[in-house]
């Protein structure tokens, strides 16, 4: 169990950018790895964690629950320890896999959401041509 005073994350302190860093860092993911993750690019991670640009909530959220830290730790630095990501150890074998496989998911998802665009769009210009 890490102590209050081993991790000072605070706004004075460190940045948005330092904390995502370090939870990104604790969890074993590199950059690449939680942009794939996240279904954002590589180049949008960096720019995060260099305070260039702030994530949707959305993608807070994902953040959050993927490198196992609370959001309000990852916005503010604030809360106790147990809040903070754990130092030197990547995680668990079974929650790498499982975050793993809800990534595949959400691969899967959006895959599935831009085909019904693409479907709902051919509708639409069907049933238009179908009124002249």
């Amino acid at each position: 169990m890490l102590r209050e005073e081993a991790l000072v994350f605070t706004d004075d302190v460190a940045t948005f950018g330092d904390r995502l860093t370090h939870a990104r860092e604790a969890a074993g993911l590199s950059v690449a790895g939680l942009a794939r993750r996240l279904g954002v690019r590589r180049p949008l991670v960096e720019a995060w964690e260099e305070d260039q640009r702030e994530p949707r909530a959305n993608q807070l959220q994902m953040m959050s629950g993927m490198l196992g830290v609370s959001l309000r730790w990852l916005l503010t630095g604030e809360g106790g320890a147990e809040e903070a990501p754990p130092v030197g150890g990547p995680l668990p074998e079974e929650a790498r896999r499982v975050m793993g496989e809800l990534a595949q998911m959400r691969v899967e998802m959006l895959a599935l959401v831009g085909r019904m665009g693409e479907l709902e769009s051919r509708l639409r210009a069907d049933l238009g041509a179908g009124r002249t």
